[in-house]
């Protein structure tokens, strides 16, 4: 946790092989050092929905904020002006629905 600490950053993001040991251990632990603490719950498994959903509630119930990869991802972007289609890309290639968005996303900015 020092090494952590010594970034000066106060917000971690987290996942983990293993949801309640990998994700929930240092979840906890850096919930109570002070961090936010947002876990990735869909870039993170484990052996069954009945350990996914109580290590989620753990986590929660401590003050985890729960989130999945595709909102981490629009947060991190913040402004979709930045770059639409470096993140558009990046959704398409991995959400096959989005893909058809940015296909009309595209098409229509072309005839602009």
């Amino acid at each position: 946790m020092q090494a952590v600490k010594a970034t000066g950053k106060r917000q971690l993001i987290l996942a983990g092989v293993v949801t309640e040991v990998c994700v929930a251990f240092p979840a906890l632990s850096a919930l109570e050092e002070g961090f936010e603490v947002f876990v990735v719950t869909d870039a993170s498994g484990t052996f069954n929905d009945i350990t996914r959903q109580a290590a989620w509630a753990r986590m929660s119930q401590a003050g985890a904020q729960l989130m999945t990869w595709f909102g981490v991802a629009c947060e991190l972007h913040r402004d979709w002006r930045n770059d639409i289609e470096g993140l558009g890309t990046l959704f398409s290639n991995h959400i096959p629905d989005y893909r058809n968005l940015i296909t009309s996303y595209t098409t229509l900015s072309a005839g602009k």
